[in-house]
């Protein structure tokens, strides 16, 4: 898109550099802050390696001091040695991991169909007029429903299996997928379709050179929205007549006031989120390197 954009200005010079930065010339009579010796920086500065670790790491060093303190009551709220200690004794016995890997396995499934149909929905709605009218206004109006408040309905169509649970989480990240990839390829500057008009380019061109490039970030802001979503809609379907997963252990810890399996459970959905978005923070940086944002 960028390559375009270059070779037109080649050939058809709208305006100068000058007058393209004209509005940036300090007024007469004042003198730079740069020429003062002094630089004024308005960014959030340079990024740290794993510094979004420093908040967790920061909340447990807190719990473990009140814990050691005797300021939380272990009935209510399992100080972090139990939970580590529990946490080794579901290991040891492989009832943690047999849960987790059912868990993953309905998150992945959900989030694939989910993105599947949201990025379809988005380019059958933003590259057509016929696919906007047909498509966006019903699923502005799902947009308004919570997944969540369809399962009476999902439960009475597809029963209580695996089915249903999968469907929830699709349709969760189905629309956040659906709503940023749609408006990431609504708002692509009508200056770039006018550009690839003019120098002819088919509709693969076009699609490779200019939606695919301008739709990207939107589509990465709705994977990692869809992504927690799919966490989201696990943690509640996993507690629906589920006989497997890590809802359904800290459903059964509940019953018999286990704050430590649950602490555990939540530990595990806590983790596992967020190494899913920062994979999926990694893959953005890598395919969008072409970007320079104050993501640094």
């Amino acid at each position: 898109m960028t390559e375009m954009l270059s070779n037109a200005r080649l050939e058809s010079p709208v305006a100068t550099t000058a007058d393209a930065t004209s509005h940036l010339k300090p007024a007469k009579g004042t003198v730079p802050q740069a020429a003062r010796g002094t630089r004024r920086r308005l960014g959030p500065g340079r990024s740290v390696p794993f510094g979004r670790l420093i908040g967790p790491a920061l909340l447990i060093a807190v719990w473990w001091a009140a814990s050691a303190f005797g300021y939380l009551d272990p009935r209510i709220l399992s100080g972090p040695g139990t939970v580590l200690s529990t946490a080794a004794d579901l290991v040891s016995t492989g009832r943690l991991q047999d849960n987790v890997l059912v868990s993953l396995q309905r998150a992945g499934l959900g989030l694939f169909f989910g993105v599947a149909a949201g990025v379809i929905l988005a380019v059958a709605a933003g590259l057509n007029r016929t696919g906007e009218y047909l498509l966006d206004g019903t699923l502005q109006v799902k947009r308004a429903i919570p997944s969540l408040a369809m399962l009476p309905l999902l439960i009475l169509w597809l029963g209580i299996g695996e089915q249903m649970k999968v469907t929830v989480i699709a349709l969760g990240v189905a629309v956040n997928m659906y709503i940023n990839t749609y408006a990431s390829l609504t708002g692509i500057d009508s200056r770039y379709v006018e550009l690839a008009e003019g120098l002819d380019l088919s509709r693969w061109q076009f699609i490779r050179k200019v939606v695919v490039p301008g739709s990207l970030p939107g589509f990465f802001v709705g994977l990692r929205l869809g992504v927690t979503a799919s966490w989201l809609g696990l943690i509640v379907v996993e507690q629906i007549n589920a006989t497997q997963g890590i809802g359904y252990m800290m459903f059964q810890a509940q019953q018999y006031a286990q704050s430590d399996v649950i602490i555990v459970g939540l530990v595990a959905y806590g983790i596992f989120g967020f190494a899913s978005d920062a994979a999926v923070r990694a893959i953005e940086r890598r395919v969008l390197s072409w970007r320079r944002t104050l993501a640094g």
